[in-house]
């Protein structure tokens, strides 16, 4: 009978980890330094990932899973209050033990940007990985609530992305406009999900926006700056007359984006602002895809697409926010 009743325990214990380390965003954490290894390193043709790329993805889930613990240690008399149903009001998980995993995923996460380094030769990761970890603590610690919050989440986007890009060599300047819009993106996704909870201010709503449309403008814009300073990342795909193509799935993607967040702004109620929320941040999935069509063709851009199947699945045990 003991044994019967440990099984379940056991379940409910990894499914609160689960939650905790939000399963389903850590799918991003992947698709941004994969994306950013694929662009810079030129990837046409399906081939086994060198050991560079395995390290920036390694490092990005370790930061990315350490951070959102450290958010919901940092959280904890909030969530008291507010989500006593979260893994560590619930005493699910012992505050003690998120606290330590959560410090000893962001070291290890540096511990690999680290080993990356020394794998290529070259300190930048190593340096990209100790500033995307004082961006993590930065937010978690003090900026949250804060003006400069948003700031901070577009930062570590940008900081995942540049991890990649960085591990496979040196990016062209034009590349540099991704991780930057994208950055941009983010910080418009986090005051628009400000008040997610309670009942929206329109303002404010309007505002995250239209941050969020001004990178996924920059962004965009990537490809084409590429072709006309003819760079060393040259998107083979658009130059093969799909140009009109590829600009065209991207608008769709923006406008789709935006949509969702334009009905939270008429009705600015939780469930149509929660909503938009997870879909600006699975939609960082596809507009990764998206980019990577553009520089390395159909193949790579399927292998990243597939990592919403993690999302969509990983959704089913926690929440994305």
């Amino acid at each position: 009978m003991s044994q019967l009743s440990a099984k379940p325990m056991g379940i409910s214990v990894i499914a609160s980890w689960l939650k905790l380390i939000r399963v389903p965003n850590l799918a991003t954490a992947i698709a941004d330094p994969l994306a950013g290894f694929l662009i810079v390193g030129g990837f046409h043709e399906y081939e086994t990932l060198p050991l560079g790329g395995w390290l920036a993805i390694a490092s990005s889930l370790c930061l990315y899973a350490g951070g959102m613990v450290q958010n919901d240690v940092m959280d904890l008399q909030v969530d008291q209050a507010e989500r006593p149903h979260r893994p560590l009001p619930s005493k699910r998980v012992s505050f003690e033990r998120a606290r330590f995993v959560s410090i000893g995923l962001l070291l290890f996460g540096v511990v690999l940007a680290c080993v990356a380094s020394v794998s290529i030769g070259d300190g930048t990761p190593a340096i990209i990985g100790v500033m995307l970890t004082a961006a993590i603590c930065g937010y978690n610690c003090y900026a949250k609530g804060t003006w400069l919050g948003p700031l901070l989440m577009g930062v570590c986007r940008s900081l995942n992305w540049s991890l990649g890009m960085v591990v496979a060599g040196t990016p062209s300047l034009p590349l540099w406009m991704i991780p930057c819009g994208m950055g941009v993106y983010v910080m418009g996704v986090t005051v628009f999900a400000r008040d997610e909870a309670g009942a929206g201010k329109r303002y404010q709503l309007l505002v995250g926006a239209l941050v969020m449309s001004a990178g996924l403008v920059f962004a965009g814009l990537t490809p084409l700056v590429s072709i006309e300073v003819n760079s060393m990342n040259v998107p083979n795909w658009l130059i093969e007359g799909r140009l009109i193509v590829w600009l065209a799935l991207w608008g769709v993607l923006v406008v789709s984006i935006l949509i969702r967040c334009g009905q939270s702004i008429i009705d600015p109620v939780p469930q149509r602002m929660q909503s938009a929320v997870g879909n600006a941040i699975m939609s960082l999935i596809t507009l990764d895809a998206v980019l990577v069509l553009a520089f390395c063709g159909e193949q790579w851009a399927i292998m990243v697409l597939a990592l919403l199947v993690w999302f969509v699945l990983g959704r089913r045990i926690a929440a994305v926010t």
